[in-house]
């Protein structure tokens, strides 16, 4: 199939299109487009850079299979943020079983990651970030680990403005009381 238009200028709607009537090098289009913003939400919300990689290399998987139910309705990361969601509680729900499965024989082994060092302040609060309630967790990591609007991380999440502002709200005051009293 020939391409009529520049390669930076084929909208998302049109590469998925494409791709679900099984263009490759549509979908490694639509891939390389998006995977850092799969990465980096995969990322903030594990903490750990091996479990991101291996998140955004399974999100790529089920996306092979999954890019005929998105409706171009909306934007595509819209469509794509709950997979990545989805992807990383599936990441946390299998590592919870191993870490069951190691308690019962006994093993207690922790693999850390190298990436940075837990000493650091922004990964000292990213940690904590990680130990809040998913909803919340979710929140401060469009707004602030993203950089999108109340608005903008609203329409991901689902929700409203005013629901994303109360989670970002209740999520301050959380951190505030874990960064104070040092648990991390």
């Amino acid at each position: 199939m020939a391409l009529t238009m520049d390669e930076e200028d084929v909208s998302d709607g049109e590469l998925v299109r494409r791709a679900a009537a099984g263009d490759r090098s549509s979908f490694a289009r639509l891939v390389k487009r998006h995977y850092a913003f799969v990465f980096r939400i995969a990322y903030r919300m594990t903490g750990h850079r091996a479990d991101a990689e291996d998140i955004a290399q399974d999100v790529c998987a089920r996306l092979g299979r999954a890019i005929r139910t998105y409706r171009c309705g909306s934007a595509f990361t819209t469509w794509l943020y709950p997979v990545v969601v989805n992807a990383v509680r599936d990441q946390g729900r299998s590592a919870a079983r191993e870490a069951t499965r190691r308690r019962a024989y006994g093993i207690q082994a922790r693999i850390e990651s190298a990436a940075y060092e837990a000493n650091e302040p922004a990964e000292a609060l990213w940690e904590a970030v990680r130990d809040l309630p998913p909803k919340q967790q979710e929140a401060v990591t469009l707004v602030y680990g993203e950089a999108l609007s109340h608005a903008e991380a609203a329409d991901l999440l689902g929700c409203s403005e005013t629901t994303v502002s109360w989670h970002i709200h209740e999520a301050k005051k959380r951190l505030k009381l874990i960064m104070s009293a040092g648990e991390v």
